[in-house]
Formats: structure tokens, C-alpha cells, sequence
């Protein structure tokens, strides 16, 4: 079993889903027009920059591939825990 692979494919997983959320993001109804939508983007950025930047180092270098599986699955659990919150808070989106 190829863990490195696994761990990138996790990696890019996260990585995805982080450029993903600006996406979203961009698509959320105005609301008030404050533009405090876009505030959801410093913590799914944290959580990109601890989980997934060292992630990616660490397949880049070929080190502890099945620590950097783990450390990705912390980092998607910890995407889907602040995402579920943040679906509460964004009016139901109209994507197009």
C-alpha cells in the first residue's frame, strides 16, 4: 500500500475543498450587504494553513506519510466541524 499517495490524495482533498469554500463564499446571498460572509474565511484558512500546508510539505519530502494521512483526516474533520457551523449561519444559498 502506497501511503504517500494516500496522503496526498488527502492533501489535495482538503486543498480542494478550501478553494472550494471561496466559491461558495462568493455565491451566498447578500443578506445586508456587509460583506461579513467573507469572515468565514479566517478560519478555514487557519485550518488550511495547520492541516494542510505541513501536509503537503511532508509529502513533498517523503516523511511519515501515515502521520500525514492522520494529521489530513484532523484537518477535514476539523473543515466539516467548521463548515456545518458556518452552513447554519450563511441565508440559504441560491447557487447559479
Amino acid at each position: 500500500m502506497n501511503f504517500r499517495k494516500i496522503a496526498a490524495f488527502v492533501a489535495a482533498t482538503g486543498t480542494l475543498f478550501w478553494l472550494y469554500t471561496f466559491y461558495f463564499i462568493a455565491h451566498v446571498p447578500r443578506g445586508d450587504s456587509s460583506g461579513f460572509q467573507w469572515l468565514a474565511v479566517f478560519p478555514l484558512g487557519m485550518i488550511f494553513a495547520f492541516f494542510f500546508l505541513p501536509a503537503w510539505l511532508l509529502v513533498a519530502i517523503g516523511r511519515l506519510p501515515r502521520f500525514t494521512i492522520m494529521f489530513g483526516l484532523c484537518g477535514l474533520i476539523a473543515f466539516a466541524i467548521i463548515w456545518a457551523q458556518l452552513l447554519g449561519e450563511f441565508p440559504r444559498a441560491q447557487l447559479h
